[in-house]
């Protein structure tokens, strides 16, 4: 016990006379430019995060300012609001749905175009200048396509007797969903499928020659091989996907306003109504927005252990 005493001792000592002048400048002088980072986080992270709450407990109006605590009539009427449980479930299926489309399609081009030849070089230009073009932009752009006026949409889909004719193909729910996914799906199926093929191309090509000489066939390779080497890609575009899908706004303001009768009202457009529109409500708003905020740091934190723990089990 003494030698042990007698070593940490030392090894205490040494520590403090590594602790030079020239040393102590280095650290300062390290935290010194890691300054304005920190007031970056503090003022774009902390302090609207702490805003966010203050105004959630408030009773706190758009015109008339803040009017006092008022916790928890906020949350309790956000609860008790006639929209807030179908824009839940909507939402959910946006994300589901967009989810899979995206990373299905994505994961497909990129096996597609993997391979660094003219034509794929070609393709991967074509895939990826969708995602050029803002989202709101490409929202209006598929609003002229699905107006009966002036976009071909609906007579296309009126021929195949899909809608009827003369109607619009947002003027219901489902097909209002379908149209808003494929909005979607034309903008970043690009940009998920660069995301793949960065992961892809970072499988090294000798697990792929040592799995072809013991006998295995193409679909256990993908089985085997690229699924599992490529996982910490697919939860990365997994925790992107969902995150867009959750906080979706854009599309879904231009392209139907939550209509036809409120079916596409998403739980951030529920927000915007809060804020501006119905309730001219900052309170509820912003305690609907933590809400959202909380949600989604469990969602992504799931996501995000269940990958660890798959990594830790092997």
């Amino acid at each position: 016990m003494s030698q042990q005493a007698t070593a940490s001792a030392g090894a205490a000592k040494s520590k403090r006379k590594r602790l030079t002048p020239a040393t102590i400048a280095e650290y300062r002088r390290g935290w010194l430019y890691s300054l304005p980072d920190w007031a970056m986080i503090l003022l774009l992270f902390v302090v609207p995060i702490i805003l966010l709450v203050y105004m959630a407990c408030s009773r706190w109006s758009l015109m008339g300012g803040n009017r006092g605590l008022n916790f928890p009539d906020n949350f309790i009427e956000v609860f008790s609001h006639k929209l807030f449980g179908q824009s839940i479930l909507f939402t959910v299926e946006y994300t589901v749905i967009a989810t899979v489309i995206l990373l299905a399609l994505g994961l497909g081009l990129a096996l597609i175009v993997q391979e660094s030849t003219r034509f794929n070089k070609f393709l991967r230009t074509c895939f990826l200048l969708p995602a050029a073009t803002g989202l709101a932009s490409a929202s209006l752009l598929f609003y002229a396509l699905y107006s009966p006026q002036v976009g071909p949409m609906s007579d296309i889909l009126s021929f195949f007797g899909l809608i009827e004719d003369g109607s619009s193909v947002l003027a219901t729910g489902q097909s209002a969903l379908w149209a808003t996914v494929l909005v979607i799906v034309w903008r970043f199926s690009g940009y998920y499928m660069l995301l793949m093929m960065i992961g892809l191309q970072a499988i090294p090509d000798e697990v792929y020659e040592a799995a072809r000489m013991d006998g295995a066939g193409p679909w256990k390779i993908f089985r085997s091989i690229t699924l599992p080497l490529l996982k910490p890609t697919i939860v990365m575009c997994l925790v992107y996907c969902i995150t867009g899908s959750i906080l979706a706004f854009d599309q879904f303001f231009i392209l139907t306003k939550g209509g036809p009768n409120n079916s596409t009202m998403t739980i951030v457009q529920l927000i915007y109504n809060f804020a501006f529109d119905s309730k001219k409500d900052l309170g509820m708003a912003s305690a609907l927005s933590l809400i959202v905020l909380v949600a989604l740091f469990i969602i992504n934190s799931v996501t995000m252990r269940g990958m660890t723990a798959d990594e830790d089990d092997k």
